[in-house]
């Protein structure tokens, strides 16, 4: 295999050309989802496992569409429409999701942007990559074209000739220093130096009042590592108890540990968990973060009792407006007066 086509072939291996690359390689070599940069129009639902996507289809890597859910299935068109200065040979056993073709020019013709063959991928939306090469007669045919690149873990799109432009981007884990994008001049050299890819780590992640890290002793961290958060006793956990170290080197959403609500209500019934309890029955008298308390409240006009719903936030639970606390004559001597305890209003009471 001469070195061009080496070449090629390699950066259709990093966008994740197989099936089998796509299973058995770590995330890391899926590269994420550039929208706006492929000739595609749409990409498939992206998807970090299996679980993420529907029914017979499977979290696999897509090319420049990352990981998105795709029917292995699903072939594209083969044999290809015949073309008089080139001929295409499938490097596959079948046309099928990341099945790989080659497209040579005839004898006596050359691929316009300087290589030796172009090497398309089936994908999830039944096309193939890319587009055809143009092949000139050799008569015809020039050196052309810039250099391409010899940086490790790049990723080119586009065509390297003369007039033309290409795109860059970094396998997952890492960032773009430099141009996105550059452009091959009239005296074959490119516009802009070209750019590298460099490793992205998270720093440590914030403390949690009232939380604290398990085991957390490492000073950075690399791309798709998790660190786990816990709460101290009494209090709970309001977000994701994993977070991940993300592309852009920040975490994902950081948790809050939140307090427990003491019941306001004395000498009244309340609804909790859906139970009508007295405010001493209600175990050690709180609620948890989050956790609604409903309250009897009386008809300004009327001998009947209507609710009003409360929701305890990180310690705060107060009674609404229209609720008045029972005496303690009323409680002691005439508990059936309660305003917990009356009949309750009838809805067009209340309009």
């Amino acid at each position: 295999m001469d070195s061009s086509l080496f070449f090629l072939f390699s950066l259709w291996a990093l966008a994740g050309s197989s099936i089998s690359q796509a299973t058995a390689e770590p995330t890391e070599a899926c590269p994420e989802r550039i929208l706006g940069n492929e000739r595609r129009r749409s990409c498939p639902k992206p998807c970090k496992q299996d679980k993420d996507c529907p029914n017979k289809r499977q979290c696999l890597c897509d090319g420049q569409c990352g990981l998105s859910c795709v029917a292995p299935g699903r072939t594209c068109p083969w044999p290809l429409t015949p073309s008089p200065n080139s001929f295409a040979r499938l490097l596959s056993p079948a046309p099928s999701f990341s099945a790989l073709l080659e497209i040579r020019c005839q004898p006596d013709f050359k691929m316009t942007n300087g290589l030796e063959a172009a090497i398309r991928r089936c994908q999830g939306d039944r096309q193939w990559s890319g587009e055809d090469p143009v092949c000139i007669g050799a008569a015809d045919a020039a050196p052309i074209s810039c250099p391409i690149p010899e940086e490790t873990g790049l990723t080119l799109e586009g065509s390297a000739a003369v007039g033309s432009q290409i795109s860059y981007s970094c396998r997952h884990g890492f960032e773009l220093l430099g141009n996105r994008e550059n452009f091959c001049q009239e005296d074959e050299t490119w516009q802009y130096p070209h750019p590298i890819c460099q490793r992205v780590f998270c720093p440590p992640p914030r403390e949690v009042d009232q939380g604290y890290l398990v085991a957390v002793q490492k000073q950075q961290f690399e791309v798709g590592e998790a660190i786990y958060y816990l709460c101290k006793k009494t209090f709970l956990l309001d977000g994701p108890n994993r977070v991940n170290c993300q592309p852009d080197g920040t975490w994902s959403t950081i948790p809050f540990c939140r307090a427990r609500c003491t019941v306001p209500a004395l000498r009244s019934r309340v609804i909790v968990a859906g139970v009508k309890l007295w405010p001493y029955d209600i175990p050690e008298g709180v609620v948890l973060h989050g956790q609604n308390v409903t309250f009897y409240c009386k008809h300004p006009e009327r001998h009947c009792s209507f609710t009003s719903e409360q929701s305890c936030f990180d310690g705060q639970l107060t009674t609404p407006d229209c609720y008045l606390e029972p005496t303690w004559l009323q409680f002691k001597i005439f508990p059936h007066r309660v305003v917990s305890e009356i009949e309750q209003c009838d809805p067009s009471d209340l309009l």
